[in-house]
């Protein structure tokens, strides 16, 4: 791998994140940590280079529930790095609550800020290629939805803050991310930019932050059967970032390293060019565009 600007959305400072950045930092590559925390992505930047013994390992702050710490994170990057080789969209959240900007915390975060922060950084990407777009979905995206009169009502895609909601919100958002990623591919086809979304193998530690005690009675058992550990949830995103001759599969989902079908939501390019068009109008970039 040649020079690499990396960029980590949401948890590289803990868990699969960490991991699959120390991977990456130990192949030489240039990884930026984007973290929400000052401290702890800091702290995670110190472990990083001193395993690595890369000292080409910055921590730079974003917060994903604030679009304009997006945007902000976006300048500063732009003016500081010359190059961005693969962006990993990293973040998953899953809990009550809502993002500065009012809307549901696991759509907002999961889905517009990757959405954005995407988008933003897209001409530089185009400029570096062949580039990459990771993006980190969930075996839990076949349960979701998205209702585009609920989220034009209350800027979120559940009704309510229950628990039930708050699973089914997060389910909901990595849908948000398996159709982002098609409709990304869609875009791009003709570039040197390829994009990919996956699962990963998420461990509970990462997920649980902001659950409630009922969430995490509900998540725990699922999480026997479909989490990993740190190092082992790293290498499906190592995969995608890294093998070659997979760019005719852009757009496509992966899990365990392998080609994974999606269930008929994640296939749909109404729905794809749907959301994608909705996120343009709640992010703001339409009327850049």
């Amino acid at each position: 791998m040649g020079p690499c600007g990396l960029v980590y959305c949401l948890g590289s400072n803990t868990g699969i994140g960490k991991s699959t950045a120390l991977e990456l930092a130990k192949r030489g590559g240039r990884v930026i940590l984007a973290c929400r925390n000052k401290d702890k992505g800091e702290a995670a930047a110190f472990d990083i280079r001193k395993e690595s013994g890369n000292n080409q390992v910055v921590f730079m702050q974003l917060d994903l529930a604030n679009l304009k710490s997006v945007c902000s994170f976006a300048e500063t990057f732009l003016n500081t790095e010359p190059r961005l080789d693969i962006l990993v969209n990293n973040a998953g959240v899953i809990g009550p609550g809502c993002t500065e900007d009012g809307f549901g915390l696991a759509f907002g975060v999961n889905h517009l800020g990757h959405f954005l922060l995407t988008n933003l950084l897209l001409e530089r990407l185009r400029q570096c290629g062949p580039s990459r777009v990771l993006t980190v979905s969930a075996l839990l995206h076949c349960f979701g939805n998205i209702d585009f009169h609920l989220l034009a009502s209350q800027k979120d895609v559940v009704p309510s803050q229950s628990t039930w909601h708050n699973f089914q919100g997060y389910c909901n958002s990595k849908l948000c991310n398996v159709l982002f990623t098609r409709e990304l591919a869609n875009r791009l086809e003709g570039t040197e930019v390829t994009c990919y979304t996956l699962h990963p193998g998420v461990i509970h530690t990462e997920l649980c932050c902001n659950m409630s005690q009922w969430l995490r009675l509900l998540i725990m058992p699922l999480a026997k059967l479909f989490f990993l550990d740190p190092k082992g949830g790293s290498q499906t995103t190592l995969y995608c970032a890294l093998q070659e001759g997979i760019e005719p599969l852009s757009g496509r989902y992966f899990s365990n390293c392998a080609l994974q079908h999606v269930g008929a939501k994640g296939r749909d390019d109404g729905l794809a060019k749907k959301l994608w068009e909705v996120s343009e109008k709640l992010t703001g970039l339409s009327q850049h565009a």
